[in-house]
């Protein structure tokens, strides 16, 4: 049993007791900005900026924080979306989270969780989200399809996020636009930056994609190197949520795209 597989079995209780509990969940209908054109027409390195408390690698990162004034700071520093982290067991988040932070950002807001089943769409949906993330090794071929289409047909945009070559052939057979490449084994929870590297070797900039990197990313120098690759995004979670002065961090890393990424 991998890290991965714990998690996806503790997923498959949380979808059970969803399912199991008849509570009307209200929808926040917040008209958002599209990530992936944000994304794609930018000339700078674009940060998604996480909430994020603790990991199962990591433990307690910031245990404490508030996912609003965290949001708020974010959004103050130009984050180009605010990914907010809604697992309970494994990262101490909660939809309340997210729920809390789309009443105070006007961005695009990720919902970052462990998706298996159509009902975590409609809570991210309800909490106001506006992007959902599927991830490869999670899903066969049939929910990973399933999946993307449902979310997609709300009027959700998907992050696909993939770990090597042949994930990444899976993410374009859905056609996903926006690919995430995670620096981080989930089997494992080893990181290496040379895993989007591979990535964007083989990967199709010219058929308006964009390529976000994922993990790992602890300044300057990393952001510099992912950029090279024809990255059009990071996603940070622990350098900005330890970081004691989040806008100077986070500009720091919005740095110049040097790659081929059209």
């Amino acid at each position: 049993m991998t890290i991965l597989d714990d998690i996806i079995a503790q997923k498959r209780f949380e979808v059970a007791e969803m399912r199991a509990d008849d509570k009307v969940v209200h929808s926040r209908n917040i008209l958002r900005p599209s990530l992936f054109k944000r994304l794609y027409e930018a000339s700078h390195l674009q940060v998604i900026a996480e909430m994020k408390r603790a990991s199962p690698s990591k433990g307690l990162i910031a245990g404490g924080a508030n996912p609003v004034e965290q949001a708020s700071a974010y959004f103050n520093a130009g984050a180009a979306c605010i990914s907010v982290l809604t697992d309970k067991t494994f990262f101490k988040g909660s939809f309340n989270d997210l729920a809390a932070v789309a009443e105070v950002v006007p961005i695009p807001l990720l919902c970052k969780d462990f998706m298996i089943d159509p009902i975590q769409i409609d809570r991210a949906k309800a909490a106001g989200a506006s992007v959902i993330l599927l991830i490869v090794a999670a899903l066969n071929d049939e929910e990973l399809t399933g999946l993307y289409s449902y979310a997609t047909g709300l009027g959700l945009e998907v992050l696909v996020e993939v770990h090597d070559v042949e994930e990444l052939k899976r993410a374009l057979a859905v056609d996903a636009k926006l690919i995430g490449v995670n620096n981080r084994d989930l089997r494992t929870f080893e990181v290496d930056l040379a895993r989007t590297e591979e990535i964007s070797a083989v990967f199709p900039f010219g058929e308006q994609r964009v390529l976000i990197s994922e993990s790992g990313i602890t300044g300057r120098v990393d952001a510099e190197r992912i950029s090279g690759m024809g990255a059009k995004a990071i996603l940070v979670g622990e350098t900005l949520m330890r970081s004691g002065t989040i806008e100077d961090t986070l500009r720091s890393m919005q740095v110049e795209v040097t790659g081929l990424s059209r």
